[in-house]
């Protein structure tokens, strides 16, 4: 497996956002899942994105350095985390769906309601459960993988015509086709086009 370096992240979350399907999110204990499903938010251009009015304790780590994760809670149950993008414009990339690949005993145990393996790491709080991801991981470095979570390669590119359609579960800018997956896949998350 490859680091994905810090000079990846340092561009804008649209052309991340396409480029991190089929890397790896991996775990300290071993836990990995492929990125099946990811979105961009672009800052201040983003009527959608927590950083569109500027930072906020909140969203303190969407303005750090890029390579790093901004993961926040939403609907009062779910954690989601976001590989920060660009140079403090707080961009960032949601990270949406995954495909287990490793530990699945492991995320198993930690949603012991899912019936099927296709359910364990379909959509973004799942995913993070799944993998242990919550508060503590807010600014971790998915470079030097300070925190036990990193993005690594194992060369599998990303796909050459991603599926992309509007983002999922928002309701201001929903316009934007920033939704970008590997088409067909069993562990993407909601609507499909």
């Amino acid at each position: 497996m490859k680091q994905v370096p810090r000079s990846f992240y340092r561009r804008d979350a649209r052309l991340v956002a396409p480029e991190l399907l089929n890397k790896i999110l991996l775990a300290s204990d071993g836990r990995a899942g492929r990125i099946v499903e990811t979105e961009a938010y672009c800052g201040r251009e983003d009527a959608a994105a927590h950083s569109f009015r500027g930072p906020t304790p909140r969203s303190a780590a969407m303005f750090g350095p890029p390579g790093h994760l901004y993961v926040y809670f939403t609907y009062g149950m779910h954690w989601c985390c976001n590989a920060v993008c660009g140079e403090g414009e707080g961009h960032a990339v949601l990270i949406r769906a995954l495909e287990p690949l490793a530990g699945l005993d492991t995320m198993r145990a930690r949603r012991p309601r899912v019936r099927g393996d296709r359910d364990l790491c379909n959509g973004p709080g799942k995913l993070t459960q799944a993998l242990g991801i919550g508060k503590a991981h807010d600014g971790a470095d998915l470079v030097k993988g300070n925190r036990g979570v990193r993005i690594v390669s194992d060369g599998t590119p990303p796909p050459r015509d991603p599926a992309v359609s509007a983002r999922v579960g928002i309701s201001k800018a929903m316009e934007y086709p920033w939704r970008w997956f590997v088409d067909a896949h069993p562990q993407v998350s909601g609507r499909r086009r």
